[in-house]
């Protein structure tokens, strides 16, 4: 090869390397770079794995290279040690990372430990610096209490046992100890397996029942038959598999069949409370004087529930007994759509103390006091309510009219007050989980950052969030607020064009589109409920598809969904829907959003009626929340939006009555 040709091949091949090894280093550089968020997410993975090793591994060098998030893993990696850990190490971690979020939960997980190896010493060192409410960390602590200074808990153990709740495993020992010397009697066992079946918890009763010797395996199988089929109990059989077996209660002769005919006719009410009115009837004189009213107070509360004409009849059977507070709230509820503003003030007098705070009882109350012309005791209470920012609070301020809450301090933050919060470890912390889909650790430490913020620094917080496009922690960052507001975060404007357009298009109030938009998803994309419902509109797919077809969108797929125009598209095509098919009753047309046009039609009244009593009475919790935090909602837009303002009670107005109703329908919807 001639010498010419050879040194340019040469020089050729050198340069060829430099270039190849520059663009190595690049891209090691660019790897190294990117390494911190990737050695992360395989921790992540590794602990899910329950892969200790790997995890030790990611946690060193995540902890070498000091990156933002490295005490996460670091956690993950105790979660997995933690039963073979020696208290030193589990306090050292502890002591480590003691100003982070997780630090308590862990702490949470070593009390158990403690509990469980009866280490009483080192639980009650750390017992004091627990700040969350465990269930079975207080257990324990009372267990402990008992075999180290016997000391009389059973105050606190009756708090927690007179619930319906599925207590953890670690409360056994507790009350086995209660139970065995005395202190948890048989009255009080009773009591919680009543609680429990009435609240639908029947594993819950079934466990308590091995506490009770004069329960029997019978007895307990006819509480399956009370559950699925109790119309049964009081008719004759039940056919298992190929057996025939009686599942009669003819006649109570002990206390267990006491307590399945009363579960019994509480279900029975449910569905069939025509029915569970008769065979009460029938059988009543078996029953004490106390349990007799306790039955139709269940019956009562059904068919209040049910809108049944009825309801206030079989609530005046329930004399003499303590109803829970869910039977008293409809039992007002049951007086409000018979306009009995009398009875709504003798039931609500019967509620107990942390009840009767609530916005809703205390606006009843109020407006039960004005029916009767009692302007000074309604205005007592109508004045302070009237200053409360919610649904209810402006409902109040309506009813005094002339009088004036005091103003709202508005407080916008500057930037540098804004840059200051950006600048915590724990403002970074959250938002790099945020920013890798771990949005339950983000809020949690979103949360753990702003507990101790006043006013200035949540609200320069939601100002943060709200630039990060964070908007539902925006939103409830600015809602706590006491005293300085910035009602700019609390009800902002995102993707305004998205909704201006689709309310053009509709021909629909922008403000009530926003107002449900914010209950829905607080503006979030991504947003999925539990029962599959997605986007800023939470759309199910079944309806979304429904909407879509009667669109003429025939290329529609479910993916489509997560499209903000297309979600916002159907969304508010489905709002004219309900608003057309609720013939233009926004109330109405909020709880058919939620619920389902059938149901919204089915709550109306047989007589026109105050839509502020419609929604009152809607027997699903979730729907009656969701249609008052909506329309309070549209009402706080309307001026953001540059709308005309109305007052709220004009804006949900008046339902119209049912048009050839039967007055003895009953619903089967159950929530």
């Amino acid at each position: 090869m001639p010498d010419l040709i050879r040194k340019s091949v040469v020089i050729f091949l050198a340069h060829f390397a430099r270039c190849c090894a520059l663009a190595l280093l690049f891209m090691t550089t660019q790897a190294w770079a990117m390494s911190d968020e990737a050695i992360f997410k395989h921790a992540r993975d590794a602990y899910k794995q329950r892969n200790e090793i790997s995890l030790s591994d990611d946690v060193a060098q995540l902890i070498k290279q000091d990156y933002l998030l490295a005490p996460y893993a670091d956690y993950w990696l105790m979660l997995l040690r933690l039963n073979n850990a020696d208290n030193a190490e589990v306090l050292a971690f502890i002591n480590r990372y003691e100003n982070m979020v997780f630090t308590d939960r862990l702490r949470g997980e070593w009390l158990k430990r403690l509990g469980k190896q009866q280490d009483w010493t080192t639980f009650f060192e750390q017992y004091g610096f627990f700040r969350r409410s465990d269930t079975a960390v207080e257990c324990y602590a009372l267990t402990g209490r008992i075999l180290t200074t016997n000391a009389d808990v059973s105050a606190q153990a009756r708090v927690i046992w007179l619930t319906s709740a599925d207590l953890p495993s670690a409360c056994d020992p507790l009350f086995d100890t209660l139970q065995k010397i005395g202190v948890l009697k048989p009255d009080d066992i009773w009591a919680k397996l009543r609680l429990a079946l009435h609240d639908g918890k029947l594993n819950v009763a079934k466990n308590i029942t091995t506490r009770i010797p004069e329960f029997s395996k019978n007895s307990v199988s006819l509480l399956d038959v009370a559950n699925k089929t109790p119309g049964i109990l009081f008719t004759g059989e039940v056919r298992r598999g190929k057996k025939v077996a009686e599942a009669r209660l003819a006649k109570i002769n002990t206390p267990a069949d006491n307590e399945v005919a009363l579960y019994a006719i509480d279900r029975l009410a449910r569905t069939g409370l025509d029915t569970a009115v008769a065979v009460l009837t029938k059988m009543q004189a078996q029953l004490s004087e106390d349990d007799r009213a306790f039955a139709w107070g269940r019956v009562a509360y059904h068919a209040a529930r049910r809108h049944h004409p009825q309801a206030l009849d079989l609530y005046a059977l329930t004399k003499g007994i303590t109803l829970d507070k869910e039977q008293l709230a409809w039992w007002v509820r049951a007086a409000l759509r018979a306009q009995r503003w009398d009875t709504v003030l003798l039931a609500i007098n019967q509620m107990q103390d942390d009840q009767l705070q609530e916005g809703g009882w205390r606006y009843w109350k109020a407006r039960a006091y004005l029916a009767q012309n009692k302007q000074v005791e309604a205005n007592a209470i109508l004045g302070p309510l009237s200053t409360e920012r919610h649904y209810y609070g402006w409902l109040a301020a309506e009813e005094l009219e002339s009088i004036v809450s005091s103003p709202l301090q508005q407080f916008s933050p500057s930037d540098i007050e804004v840059l200051a919060i950006a600048s915590q470890p724990a403002i970074k912390r959250a938002l790099a989980l945020q920013q890798l889909d771990m949005r339950w650790e983000a809020r949690a430490e979103w949360v753990w950052a702003v507990q101790d913020f006043d006013d200035k620094q949540l609200l320069a917080a939601a100002e943060y969030a709200y630039r990060q496009k964070w908007f539902d922690v925006a939103i409830s960052t600015a809602d706590n607020t006491r005293q300085l507001h910035d009602f700019s975060l609390r009800y902002p404007v995102p993707y305004r064009d998205l909704f201006r357009a689709a309310a053009v298009n509709e021909g629909l109030d922008e403000a009530w589109i926003y107002g449900l938009t914010r209950q829905e998803s607080r503006f979030m994309h991504y947003a999925k409920s539990g029962v599959g419902a997605s986007g800023l509109m939470q759309l199910m797919p079944a309806t979304a598809k429904w909407a879509a077809k009667r669109m003429g969108l025939s290329a529609y797929s479910n993916d489509m969904i997560h499209d903000l125009k297309f979600n916002v598209g159907i969304g508010t095509y489905y709002m004219r829907y309900t608003l057309e098919m609720m013939n233009g009753q926004y109330a109405m047309a909020t709880a058919a959003y939620n619920a389902g046009p059938s149901r919204a039609k089915r709550w109306m009244a047989e007589e026109p009626l105050e839509a502020a009593i419609y929604i009152e009475t809607i027997p699903f919790t979730e729907t009656r929340l969701y249609v008052q935090k909506v329309m309070a909602n549209a009402q706080m837009y309307a001026p953001r939006l540059g709308m005309p303002v109305q007052s709220l009670k004009s804006r949900i107005g008046i339902v119209p009555g049912k048009v050839n109703a039967k007055a003895d329908t009953v619903l089967a919807d159950s929530e």
